[in-house]
């Protein structure tokens, strides 16, 4: 079964039948929002809401972690989890074709409104091992914003990290890319007092997660190992600030931050925070020693598919 909304195709041959996850009654208000205002609309609605779900799924600064990529119009782009849209519309204005994937009937409905005027987009809900083993076209970029550390409750096996990354590579061309946008579970807004993005506990990445099963985030160098035995691939991290959530600046191994540079760090709008030092001196003090990169609150990692 399929719906068009707008220019949008939304396909259904893999939906369970009901959502097996929803914020609630905010999504209500999403999608009124979608239906009822356009792309340039946003900001003033965001501004008179002041509410943290219209700021996330509705800032068009969300867009910045990957506008910047050279993606093209022969391009086809896999986005893995697109949840409400506010990534979709920039890979739609950028590659060929931009297929979605999503659980949620609910947020495709809400992408699809609020991209309705692109053509090339095609959204299928449903679970992801399901919709995966149907997949017969390969794509130039398969993308996972705050995707990956979900693997653990997508994929069965005692490595779900690397078999999800596997499975995802079978649909890459050859020198596809992955695009892979995580928090850092060693970010040093954490050690600072901000609670763990998704469980909301103070220290529990840090900690290595005691207390918490079916999502966990990676330190750059557990990243890095996770990638490597999933397949051969050359890999480029990037350093989204202050996060990859709303990324005002994406630093490189090639430039990385001055001292002096980061002092937009008191960024944790969703919930309270406490404050146990100054994050702008403590930034300075790493990137004098070279540390940087370990404590990045995100990484945007780009893995080239490479010939086994």
């Amino acid at each position: 079964m399929q719906e068009k909304i707008g220019k949008v195709t939304l396909d259904y041959e893999f939906y369970p039948g009901e959502d097996l996850y929803s914020d609630g009654p905010v999504e209500e208000e999403l999608l009124e929002i979608a239906r009822s205002y356009g792309e340039e609309e946003l900001n003033r609605v965001i501004a008179e809401k002041n509410s943290w779900p219209v700021l996330y799924h509705f800032s068009h600064i969300r867009q910045n972690i990957l506008e910047w990529l050279p993606i093209r119009k022969t391009d086809k782009v896999l986005e893995i989890g697109s949840g409400c849209g506010p990534i979709t519309g920039a890979l739609a204005k950028k590659a060929g074709s931009v297929t979605c994937i999503d659980l949620s009937k609910m947020r495709s409905t809400i992408n699809a409104y609020r991209n309705r005027e692109c053509d090339n987009v095609k959204i299928m809900v449903g679970n992801f091992q399901d919709i995966e083993v149907s997949l017969t076209e390969k794509y130039d970029y398969i993308t996972l914003i705050g995707v990956f550390e979900y693997s653990e409750g997508y994929i069965g096996t005692h490595q779900p990290y690397v078999e999800m990354l596997r499975r995802i590579s079978r649909h890459l061309k050859k020198d596809g890319k992955l695009v892979i946008a995580i928090e850092n579970r060693l970010g040093l807004k954490y050690w600072a007092g901000c609670t763990e993005d998704h469980v909301g506990k103070y220290f529990e990445g840090i900690e290595n997660y005691p207390d918490t099963k079916g999502v966990r985030t990676f330190s750059r160098k557990e990243l890095q190992e996770l990638i490597d035995a999933a397949g051969s691939f050359q890999t480029t991290f990037y350093y989204p600030y202050p996060d990859y959530k709303f990324p005002l600046t994406i630093y490189s191994d090639k430039r990385l931050p001055k001292k002096g540079e980061l002092k937009d760090n008191f960024c944790n709008f969703d919930r309270p925070r406490i404050q146990l030092f100054n994050e702008e001196r403590v930034y300075d003090s790493l990137v004098d020693a070279g540390l940087f990169p370990e404590f990045s609150n995100s990484f945007l990692v780009i893995a080239k598919r490479e010939e086994e």
